[in-house]
């Protein structure tokens, strides 16, 4: 999980430091703040992260925490909420605001370990989509016009005679794009091509 970031955010300074002791004791680079507000006051510009958060906490509380994060970095840092005074409507607002897991405290530092690396393997697998999906764009850009076309044609299903026709040339010539598109676009199946298209358009 490296490359990513844990941020705790706990008034109990027990808490953040047995949190910040477990995470680096397993190589992931965590930090700690005292509060929502000097969390803000310092908000960290790393690009991926996971956000653990006590709900009540003096100042800002967790669920602004939460609400903050979600208009500064819409979806882009998971966030599990850790709480002492934990009720159901709380939990399932907050679930619908975004937030992945709601641990109740006293809790098992195994049970919030496993629910964090869920949290960097999500973030992992979005990494590798973005990344995926950029050198697609890349590959993309270097066909020619005519490739582009026989390309859109092809994930959208259409036959090699269906494509000839829609673009006045011969199946021949189709077959010699698609050839050309297959390989510019390192798929080595229709399928692998369509898998291509979709990874661009999100």
């Amino acid at each position: 999980m490296k490359g990513h970031s844990v941020f705790i955010i706990d008034d109990d300074e027990a808490v953040r430091d047995s949190l910040v002791t477990l995470l680096r004791g397993q190589g992931v680079t965590a930090r700690s703040f005292v509060s929502g507000d000097d969390f803000f006051a310092r908000l960290p510009e790393t690009e991926t992260a996971c956000v653990v958060t006590d709900i009540r906490m003096p100042g800002m509380d967790g669920a602004e925490v939460v609400r903050r994060l979600n208009e500064l970095r819409p979806g882009a840092w998971p966030v599990i909420v850790i709480t002492g005074h934990a009720d159901v409507p709380m939990a399932v607002q907050l679930m619908k605001s975004g937030v992945v897991d709601f641990i109740e405290k006293p809790f098992d530092p195994n049970r919030l370990f496993e629910s964090l690396m869920g949290c960097l393997g999500v973030l992992t697998d979005r990494v590798t989509r973005q990344k995926t999906a950029r050198q697609a764009e890349l590959r993309l850009a270097e066909l020619t016009p005519r490739e582009r076309q026989v390309f859109e044609a092809l994930v959208e299903g259409r036959s090699n005679k269906e494509i000839g026709l829609a673009l006045n040339i011969s199946p021949r010539t189709v077959e010699i794009f698609r050839a050309k598109v297959m390989t510019k676009m390192q798929a080595d199946s229709l399928s692998a091509l369509v898998r291509i298209a979709l990874s661009i358009r999100g």
